[in-house]
């Protein structure tokens, strides 16, 4: 009978996939030896794989340069990272290999900018689009940066008061882009995004601020979608609108070159993840390449702005399962030795999930379970992968250590869980480790951060931590 959990797994999915495979009763991930390093650094951790942000820019890339070169589009394409989905300086410095640019969403990431100028990792070339509301803090150091010749610094206008308190700051003339209001999805709580200016606005904010207002350069239209990039009607139905805004201010306004299409492409969160990125870009630079010609406009340079696609397939995180309680008939409890709350707080915020598979005792029989954490609040829970609707693991047992790793879980969750700071009843953040491959494509590992000790959130407390 196939009652093993490598069994569940080759029957559900196509398995082996890319980076993953068995070696064995183990998991590997990109190859990594996960069970080698829990055995070297124990558990909980969490780990960042640095070649998968190389990885995932080049894809992309690729996949512009093919449907430009098929479409014989006369644009350019600009790869832009959203800092805000890690600012990590380790994430920065392997985006920044591939020839990239940024956007930015508040007064720190333009701190964050000026170090990584001093370092060379960028230059003046480099486009660093400043998205987001703009506070005073965040206009003088968007302000700074374009006074000391970051010309290719483009704030993009979220509101109709932005456009004076910019110019209040900065010397002489600077390029601007206008964010577009877009509609939300109908199961939304409202109907229009809060960033931006709504799509009928476009043009008469145009005329009436920029178009005589010799300081100021219209360069972009930025268009986000906050569920991202996906092929549904929703999302093809405000891309046209967009075109249309386009295509009008492009006939007005002769310096505007360039399309932002804000809203990044989904990562894989489950086994049965099925996207074609290759024809979601084909089709996109198709669309907009017909409703430029239909209007006769030049194209567009496009821009995209991609965090999470950048950086979520580069992270994990590996718990250990302490015991198991039987709650009820049917409910049984396997209890991690941290909190979903505080290491991937995406999961009990907006109920995400990312790919869940043990790394060890694959060939055991398995059952079905959910995951608790080690806090005492009722929502620290992880009960459903995406696939089955159900968890199934290999069957606990106390005198065989099972191991559970969370898979693409590189974006946000350090940002919003806190990294390094006060983690809800006090369960200690995991150790980070970062993992690269040397010149001769051997696995490097390297301690980032150490797991947090009493110490650590006592001194935060305002406690002296003896």
């Amino acid at each position: 009978m196939n009652t093993k959990y490598v069994d569940l797994i080759d029957q559900t999915f196509y398995f082996p996939q890319e980076e993953f495979t068995l070696d064995g009763n183990y998991l590997r991930f990109h190859d990594i030896d996960l069970k080698k390093m829990v055995e070297e650094y124990g558990a909980p951790l969490k780990f960042t794989y640095l070649p998968q942000i190389s990885n995932n820019i080049n894809r992309a890339k690729g996949w512009f340069a093919k449907s430009i070169k098929n479409h014989n589009y006369k644009g350019k394409y600009n790869y832009c990272y959203c800092t805000k989905s890690s600012h990590f300086k380790y994430v920065l410095d392997e985006a920044l290999k591939n020839d990239i640019h940024i956007e930015t969403s508040s007064a720190f990431d333009i701190d964050i900018v000026e170090n990584l100028k001093r370092e060379g990792k960028i230059t003046d070339k480099t486009f660093v689009i400043c998205n987001g509301f703009k506070r005073a803090q965040y206009v003088n150091n968007i302000a700074r940066l374009i006074n000391e010749g970051h010309k290719n610094c483009v704030p993009i206008i979220d509101n109709y008061e932005e456009i004076d308190l910019l110019s209040d700051e900065i010397n002489g003339k600077f390029k601007v882009g206008i964010r577009i209001a877009s509609e939300e999805e109908p199961k939304f709580e409202f109907y229009t995004s809060r960033l931006g200016i709504g799509y009928k606005n476009i043009v008469p904010f145009y005329k009436n601020q920029i178009q005589e207002n010799k300081k100021v350069e219209l360069k972009m239209l930025h268009f986000f979608i906050n569920t991202g990039i996906r092929d549904n009607a929703y999302y093809w139905n405000e891309l046209n609108k967009c075109l249309r805004v386009y295509v009008n201010l492009k006939k007005i306004c002769p310096t505007l070159d360039s399309l932002n299409i804000g809203g990044g492409f989904p990562i894989k969160n489950s086994l049965a993840f099925d996207f074609d990125y290759a024809y979601m870009v084909d089709e996109i630079i198709n669309q907009i390449k017909i409703a430029c010609d239909e209007a006769e406009v030049d194209v567009p340079n496009i821009f995209t702005e991609f965090g999470s696609f950048t950086v979520g397939e580069s992270g994990g995180a590996i718990y250990e399962v302490l015991y198991q309680k039987q709650q009820n008939d049917r409910e049984k409890w396997n209890m991690i030795n941290s909190s979903f709350i505080t290491t991937l707080p995406d999961t009990w915020a907006i109920n995400k999930r990312f790919v869940m598979l043990p790394i060890n005792r694959w060939n055991e029989s398995y059952e079905r379970v959910l995951l608790g954490g080690l806090t005492c609040d009722s929502d620290d829970y992880y009960n459903s992968e995406q696939h089955v609707n159900a968890i199934y693991l290999p069957k606990y047992n106390k005198d065989k250590p099972l191991y559970i790793g969370f898979f693409n879980t590189g974006a946000y969750q350090e940002t919003i869980g806190g990294f390094g700071g006060l983690q809800h009843c006090l369960i200690p953040s995991p150790k980070h480790l970062l993992i690269d491959k040397d010149e001769d494509g051997n696995i490097t590992t390297q301690l980032f951060s150490e797991q947090q000790k009493s110490e650590d959130l006592l001194k935060i407390l305002g406690y002296d931590g003896k």
